[in-house]
């Protein structure tokens, strides 16, 4: 409630206002419960009592509000009563045992022994039912509180009440208790805040690192630790339930391969990486996890082969460094008949390498620095492949070629077979590419008779049987004989 001196606020444990040390009435002048007692004491406690209505305890004015008055009260419960009451006699003592310590009268004492008295009344009046004994002392209290009925009581609350200096130093008393309580309040609940905070964070800590521990990456962390230890099983089951966690992902590819690379079986490891690009043709992370298999056990010449099997153009640009294109031919394969000139490059450059054996080609074959001359007839295999700038080699590429020259017809030879007698020479015509021979005895020629150079004279006054062919220069093939019957006679 509020003090009816100052206005300030009274806290209801206490009596004295903590601003202006005025005490608090706690019944008005006149208290009902004074004639109730009276009657008790004479012995008719029957209709004695009655009802106490709002009005008798506190008075309001028209809007409501309560009428100030020096007076002011309001009706407290026994337990208050008796709280209130105990206070008083504590205070009582202190300021008894304050007067005696500075020398003062001991008019303390005196009200110390009138209050002691009222309670020797109390105590004997305690021997009437429970309701009168309530009363009674509901009654007593009143009067005790309010302190101005009764002469005893009026002298009693003049002997207690405290001087200003007294009053003062409880307030700063009760200030500096209060502060003290709320300081002790304040560092409980931060004690409290820090200790729940730290709990907090524990918690916190310990769920992140069970999640740690059961995520991808931890299950990956005990894969390789298992690894490295040499318990393969483990490892195994480790990076198994990687994958099953996030198959994706290549990491855990990688350490399945690793156990067998352990182990020296590369076809196991290779074979991990070729199931998983079964199922996930356009994971590109796939990819680059078997591109780099390939390169840590030296295996270049398997990842050209594996990329050409990738249609997804997403993944080629991913690895496109990894890419080297076979190489092409400028010339078809096929029958020619005349002489031919291949030209050979490489979509992604490289070197070219090749061979026209037919064998396949390595960085340890012909090295393709200008086109190749097919001048000879026959079948020709020309393969090659391009190594790119990471040394990885293409797919051979082979195109089979087949020269074969057509057969000039035989020779043409002049004059034709005949009688002469005038001196004559002998001319046979030679395509380009052929070269003629001849002979005059009727036997056939061949690349190791005499070669025609020129027209050849005829002799006099013989008979000769004259053969010519051509061989060609290219294939040494030689055409068909042409015949020729001479005879010269001298006129």
């Amino acid at each position: 409630m509020k003090c009816l001196h100052c206005g300030a606020n009274i806290p209801d444990d206490q009596v004295i206002c903590p601003e202006c040390g005025a005490e608090v009435q706690i019944v008005p002048d006149y208290n009902p419960l004074e004639d109730v007692l009276a009657r008790e004491v004479k012995g008719s406690v029957e209709g004695a009592t009655r009802q106490i209505r709002s009005g008798d305890i506190r008075r309001y004015n028209r809007r409501g509000t309560p009428v100030q008055s020096v007076n002011s009260t309001r009706v407290m419960s026994q337990g208050e009563l008796d709280r209130i009451r105990d206070e008083r006699q504590n205070m009582n003592r202190r300021t008894g045992e304050q007067n005696r310590a500075g020398g003062r009268s001991t008019g303390g004492v005196r009200s110390t022994g009138r209050t002691s008295g009222s309670t020797g009344g109390l105590r004997g009046e305690e021997r009437s039912s429970r309701n009168v004994e309530k009363l009674r002392n509901t009654g007593s209290g009143s009067r005790t509180a309010a302190g101005t009925r009764s002469g005893g009581s009026a002298r009693n609350t003049g002997n207690v009440r405290p001087n200003r200096e007294q009053t003062g130093r409880q307030r700063d008393d009760r200030r500096r208790q209060q502060q003290l309580k709320k300081r002790e309040a304040a560092k409980k609940r931060r004690r409290n805040l820090l200790i729940t905070l730290f709990l907090l964070l524990a918690l916190i800590g310990v769920g992140i690192y069970v999640a740690y521990q059961n995520s991808y990456t931890g299950v990956m962390k005990k894969g390789y630790s298992a690894l490295q230890a040499g318990n393969y099983e483990q490892a195994e089951s480790y990076f198994n339930r990687a994958i099953v966690k996030d198959k994706s992902r290549a990491e855990a590819y990688t350490g399945l391969s690793e156990i067998y690379i352990e182990q020296n079986d590369l076809d196991s490891a290779e074979s991990v990486f070729l199931s998983a690009l079964g199922s996930q043709p356009t994971n590109a992370d796939l990819y680059q996890a078997a591109i780099d298999f390939y390169m840590d056990t030296e295996q270049l010449e398997k990842i050209s082969p594996l990329l050409a099997d990738c249609e997804d153009e997403t993944v080629l640009n991913a690895v496109s460094d990894y890419v080297s294109a076979a190489p092409s031919f400028s010339l078809e394969g096929g029958t020619y008949s005349e002489v031919q000139e291949v030209t050979i490059s490489s979509s992604t450059g490289g070197t070219i390498y090749y061979t026209t054996d037919g064998t396949d080609p390595t960085a340890s074959s012909e090295e393709y620095r200008e086109p190749i001359l097919l001048q000879n007839e026959g079948e020709v295999v020309i393969k090659a492949i391009a190594i790119n700038d990471k040394e990885i080699p293409s797919i051979a590429s082979s195109a089979k070629y087949t020269i074969e020259f057509p057969i000039a017809s035989a020779p043409a030879v002049n004059p034709a077979t005949g009688q002469y007698t005038e001196p004559t020479q002998i001319t046979i015509t030679v395509p380009d590419g052929y070269t003629a021979y001849y002979t005059m005895d009727g036997t056939t020629p061949t690349s190791d008779s005499e070669r025609y150079t020129g027209p050849v004279d005829m002799p006099e006054n013989s008979q000769i049987i004259f053969n010519a062919v051509l061989i060609n220069n290219n294939n040494g093939k030689a055409t068909d004989v042409t015949t020729r019957n001479y005879i010269t006679r001298a006129e």
